[in-house]
């Protein structure tokens, strides 16, 4: 007997091969009817024998593309039409938007495989794709997704594409990003005036001109990045010295997984990493072995590398002598990833030797994310290109809220019905350029998500840009969230952790309720409200931002501060060259001129990475942390330095004695090794020891904790406390899955202000009874 059923599926399920996949299981299990594309989601309508429809779910289910991620499929029974035959609909653009945007996917090994074979009509085409990879969020226009609506929609298939892409068992079938030689994107190779290089095969022109040692933009998914080799030492530096960037390391290409493990230490979850179609940028531990230029990385034991992720890039390594690319972001210091040409020419001059672009325009750019392995979990540093936009789901309705993140690593987030979508890295927003990237990119993604806006989250710093986006918004309603609250309700959210927990948060910057700076927190609490049990001590930071920029500076500050004149006296032997400027940092603790007050562990980091010479003055975002923690081993313990436990109806953490501790070790010339990994387990036995004081006080709580800020991307710091609390019984959880820096702030003040809008809902609701 016929049957029919509709269904509707949602999910990330448009621009990965799903339509064609159901017209194919269709044939399988010889269904008639239709499947279409709509704003929420994908809808199939089926007729035939009901145990092949069973079969056809069930198939549905498990067995869908790889790049498609299904949340929900609703069927229901249908009215038989006496339909002949299956057909792919075009796809519906009306009604309410539920769509999952398609992410961003590196080339599958089909597309490789008939890159290679000299006898496929798209041999060496840099732009090969299929349903399975390819472009897609940095390509598309409008919503639902179909070629008219891409930046695709410039070059008219061929009769060869046109006949792959209509014919449903074809891999291609409705893959909108099709092309070959004749009807694709083609790439050509300009000199710095960008005027056309002669060349035959651009390519293989710009192989020759990476091995003679130049440095050349190449135009890729999500924008420009600037390569050469990373073997060359002398290419390697004039980069860093054309871009102005000293010492930050540089991410790197390497052609292959075994180029990949001749230069660093790579484990299974590693290496899962590495090889997945999201191919992001993985920070491993270099080997012995490790052979690129000391310039790539210096003074890291770590290196940030990736494989190959688009055609262009793996023809980029046919010649065996070009194993590894320095593969860095174009961007100049500060701006927003650089994806238009002429911008990328203007910016770049005098950077970039040559240029290799493309004529397939890049309509939202994103730069590459970048993971590591810590302590066995996943640690996003930046969360980007391959897992953006994709959303998170919760367990509530949070449709209407828009969060704006914070200044720095800046995201947004939006929601709709039960999903959290977190924008693109953005950058800082410290200058008209990555102000304006980020109103775009907000206002496309609330565009492809129609929703209503009705509230507005922003960070409680009155300084910060996020306040005017805000207002700009016009949005009535706007909530203000307390910065590292926000990164304890993300750590929450995730882990759907429900009631209340702790919250141990180490960060660098926080704009606290008492007007101080905040970052070395314990909260304790949930989404909605929180308690502060414990913090660090108050240390002057005279010059503001300059005392972050120069961290010399705060050192000074911090041993006068908490010294008094041993403190000045040790701070000017430390510092014998600033001895008059330590004078007037005195003068401007002491009449509190231009002087802001911090408790951070950022801070606290950057003051002994000064003290001990490591970094004195950063030329990036937290390079004084980063530098000091380099110095660490964290297979050893370490004796802790003194440390005290203030209690005054809050707890407050005071390293003055350590302070003075280590002034005393780098004057008597120790060993800077031993100076940090005392100083490492110090903050770690100052964290357990407050913990074990407040949990003995507050024995109805609950011992489940979470842990977030920046400073745990530390290893070191994420490995000792996550493995002291659970020698307490202490059930620890870590952000996995947005980044523990402010990069996942926008998705927690999100979860914040829905938190607080449910509470809102439940008091009035029992008013009114």
């Amino acid at each position: 007997m016929v049957t029919a059923v509709k269904i509707a599926v949602r999910g990330r399920v448009q621009g990965v091969g799903f339509r064609p996949f159901v017209f194919q299981l269709a044939d399988k299990y010889q269904l008639n009817g239709t499947v279409q594309n709509n704003m929420d989601g994908v809808k199939i309508h089926l007729e035939g024998e009901k145990q092949a429809i069973n079969d056809f779910l069930l198939d549905l289910k498990t067995n869908a593309p790889r790049l498609s991620k299904i949340n929900e499929i609703l069927a229901e029974d249908g009215q038989t039409l006496n339909l002949s035959d299956f057909t792919i609909l075009t796809s519906k653009r009306s009604g309410t938007s539920m769509l999952v945007i398609p992410i961003d996917s590196a080339v599958c090994e089909e597309c490789l495989q008939e890159m290679k074979d000299p006898t496929n009509f798209r041999y060496q085409y840099p732009f090969i794709n299929c349903t399975q990879c390819g472009p897609r969020y940095t390509i598309i226009s409008e919503l639902p997704y179909d070629r008219p609506y891409t930046s695709m929609k410039d070059f008219p298939m061929c009769d060869d594409c046109r006949k792959e892409y209509e014919d449903p068992t074809n891999r291609r079938h409705h893959a909108q990003p099709i092309a070959c030689p004749k009807c694709g994107p083609q790439v050509r190779l300009l000199e710095s005036n960008g005027l056309e290089v002669d060349s035959e095969n651009p390519i293989k022109k710009t192989i020759q001109l990476l091995k003679a040692g130049k440095i050349i933009a190449i135009k890729g998914i999500g924008g420009y990045h600037l390569c050469c080799d990373a073997r060359n030492e002398w290419s390697v530096s004039e980069l860093r010295r054309r871009k102005n960037r000293p010492v930050r390391p540089l991410a790197v290409m390497a052609s292959s997984i075994s180029a990949v493990q001749e230069l660093a230490e790579i484990n299974e979850a590693e290496h899962d990493l590495v090889v997945s179609p999201e191919s992001p940028i993985v920070v491993l531990k270099k080997t012995e072995q490790y052979s690129l230029a000391e310039g790539v990385a210096p003074s890291m034991s770590t290196i940030g590398i990736m494989l190959p992720y688009t055609p262009l890039h793996h023809l980029l390594f046919t010649d065996p002598e070009l194993t590894c690319l320095v593969m860095t972001s174009a961007n100049p210091s500060g701006m927003p990833i650089l994806y238009q040409d002429d911008e990328a020419i203007q910016y770049l001059n005098g950077i970039a030797d040559f240029y290799l672009v493309h004529n397939r325009e890049i309509l939202h750019p994103v730069d590459d994310s970048v993971v590591q392995i810590n302590n066995g979990t996943l640690d996003f540093l930046r969360r980007s290109r391959g897992y953006v936009p994709d959303p998170f789901f919760t367990s509530t309705d949070v449709s209407g809220i828009v969060a704006f993140g914070g200044q720095q690593k800046s995201t947004f987030a939006i929601g709709r019905n039960e999903q959290i979508f977190v924008g693109p890295h953005i950058g800082d927003l410290e200058n008209i350029d990555t102000i304006d990237h980020y109103k775009k990119e907000l206002d496309h993604l609330l565009k492809w998500m129609d929703i209503s806006k009705t509230t507005a989250v922003i960070d409680a710093h009155p300084d910060y840009y996020v306040q005017t986006l805000a207002k700009e918004s016009r949005i009535d309603d706007v909530i203000e969230v307390q910065h590292h609250h926000a990164h304890m309700a993300a750590c929450l959210e995730e882990h759907q952790i429900p009631g209340e927990a702790y919250g141990i948060i180490l960060d660098g910057t926080g704009y606290g309720l008492d007007g101080n700076i905040w970052g070395f927190e314990i909260f304790y609490g949930d989404a909605a409200e929180y308690k502060r049990l414990a913090h660090l001590h108050y240390t002057p930071l005279p010059g503001g931002e300059k005392c972050i920029r120069e961290p010399w500076r705060n050192a000074a500050a911090m041993l006068i501060s908490l010294q008094g004149e041993t403190g000045l006296s040790l701070a000017k032997s430390i510092f014998p060259d600033k001895a008059s400027e330590i004078d007037i940092l005195k003068a401007m603790i002491e009449k509190k001129i231009n002087t802001v007050y911090a408790g951070t562990c950022g801070r606290l980091f950057d003051a002994v990475s000064a003290m001990c010479d490591v970094t004195k003055v950063s030329s990036y975002d937290g390079e004084a942390a980063i530098q000091l923690a380099e110095l660490v081993n964290d297979q050893l313990m370490y004796e802790p330095y003194s440390f005290q436990l203030l209690d005054n109806g809050t707890l407050t953490i005071q390293f003055a004695e350590m302070i003075k501790e280590i002034a005393f070790d780098v004057l008597s010339c120790q060993d800077v090794r031993i100076i940090s990994g005392r100083f490492h387990e110090t903050v770690v036995q100052a964290v357990i020891t407050a913990m074990e004081k407040i949990t003995a006080k507050n024995l109805a709580h609950h011992k489940k904790v979470v842990l977030s800020g920046g400073s745990f991307h530390n290893r070191y710091l994420r490995k000792r406390i996550m493995t002291e609390l659970s020698k307490k019984d202490f059930s620890v959880f870590v952000p996995e899955k947005v980044p523990c820096n402010d990069g996942g702030l926008s998705y927690g003040q999100l979860v914040v202000a829905a938190a607080r809008r449910r509470a809102h809902s439940c008091v009035l609701a029992y008013q009114q009874k």
